[in-house]
């Protein structure tokens, strides 16, 4: 049981480590050599630098991880080595990648050069083979680099660079290329942005080409005769029109895909307003039909009889009487208190207020409507003159009473006179 799970966990450990291996050395389709080395990063530590050794020890550093060629193909970057070569006032510091014993490629020159007034130039000329043609960056440093001052001194001796394959300093260990995607990404970071960097095809001095082809190495170029970047790139004479075509390329891209983009969208809002114009006239469909419904319904509802037992908007069309509301209610209270005829159905209500709007019995209606009016008119002012009579009789009972008694007192006094005198005899 132990060997079957030590067997499980040796495969799985083998398929990651090949998984991480494939995943490493994957490179971008479009990539190119000369993308894995930004010489303005180079120009940026180049300026920073104490003196070319230090310079070394800055392209080397895997903090800074300022390369990343594998030229020789054993999957980690390459090591930099720095040489010099001097004339006079003209320094041209070459830089070469390790890739065997004894085996070295140039990867860029660094063109410094003093003038009669003490103005120093700087350029940094990328390889013929790796960068195309002409491929040179100035860069214009905001503060006067520290490395000016150990080239023109006294005694001045080349640097020449003590490292070799296989003997590198303890600062270095070697790491194994990112994708040309990240690295782009993170070579960013060691550019100073204080500084400028400006892209000229042109070399300022000319005696540096002549100094530069006595220290000439091309190992790689051997290795590869075919594989410069004339051969590479035939449309584009050097990696700056390379990175130029790149950018129409993406523009390009962008603005198609921009329009892709535009047109589907537009196709689509052009869809949604067509779906919006068949619901809004789905909507205003339905909204007319309801309308008409609604119509008919209010029509039916206008047409429907009043459950109202007393006719009132009838009698106030027919009658012109401003009391006409008040004796309509005292019409209905009398015919609900005494009246038989008022406990009518609503439909023979109905019957009735359709037959004053439509039959030629209207005239009839409208007669038999005052008379009711007049009887019950009477008959409140008999009502009101049986209380008023009452009333006043109530009131006048009071004073015979009052009266009565007072008759009755004189009778009272001649009743006790007289039975006084009685008594008297």
């Amino acid at each position: 049981m132990k060997t079957k799970l030590l067997l499980i966990a040796f495969t799985a450990l083998v398929f990651g480590s090949c998984a991480a291996q494939n995943q490493t050395t994957v490179y971008a389709k479009n990539s190119d050599i000369s993308d894995n080395l930004d010489l303005r990063a180079v120009a940026s530590m180049f300026g920073e630098s104490a003196n070319l050794q230090d310079f070394e020890r800055r392209l080397n550093d895997p903090k800074y991880q300022i390369s990343n060629l594998d030229l020789n193909g054993d999957d980690q970057v390459d090591y930099l080595r720095v040489i010099e070569s001097v004339e006079d006032r003209t320094h041209v510091v070459i830089i070469q990648a390790v890739l065997d014993r004894d085996v070295y490629q140039d990867v860029a020159t660094i063109d410094v050069e003093r003038d009669n007034y003490n103005k120093v130039s700087v350029q940094v000329v990328g390889n013929t083979y790796l960068y195309g043609d002409n491929y040179i960056y100035e860069p214009v440093y905001s503060v006067a680099p520290v490395i000016y001052t150990s080239f023109w001194v006294t005694n001045y001796r080349p640097y020449y660079s003590t490292w070799y394959w296989g003997y590198y300093p303890t600062y270095y260990t070697a790491w194994r290329p990112y994708p040309v995607y990240r690295y782009r990404n993170n070579i960013n970071v060691c550019i100073n942005v204080h500084n400028s960097y400006n892209y000229v095809n042109t070399r300022r001095s000319y005696r540096a080409p002549v100094i530069y082809e006595t220290r000439r190495t091309y190992g790689y170029e051997r290795m590869r005769p075919n594989y410069s970047f004339a051969d590479r790139h035939s449309n584009v004479s050097n990696r700056y029109d390379l990175d130029q075509r790149r950018v129409a390329s993406r523009d390009l891209n962008r603005t198609q895909n921009t329009y892709n983009y535009n047109r589907s969208n537009s196709g689509r809002v052009s869809a949604e307003n067509r779906n919006y114009t068949d619901n809004r006239s789905t909507s205003n469909r339905s909204y007319n039909n309801t309308n008409r419904v609604t119509s008919r319904e209010n029509s039916a509802a206008v047409n429907t009889p009043r459950t109202d037992n007393t006719p009132r908007a009838d009698y106030g069309r027919n009658n012109s009487n401003a009391t006409a509301p008040r004796g309509n209610s005292e019409n209905r209270n009398y015919t609900n208190r005494t009246s038989s005829s008022a406990s009518e159905s609503p439909r023979s209500y109905s019957e009735n207020r359709n037959t004053n709007r439509s039959s030629s019995a209207a005239p009839v209606q409208r007669s038999e409507s005052p008379r009711s009016y007049s009887e019950s008119r009477g008959n409140s002012e008999n009502r009101s003159n049986a209380s008023r009579s009452q009333n006043m009789q109530r009131s006048e009972s009071p004073r015979a009473s009052q009266e009565s008694r007072g008759n009755s007192q004189p009778q009272r006094e001649s009743g006790s006179s007289s039975r006084g005198g009685g008594r008297r005899g």
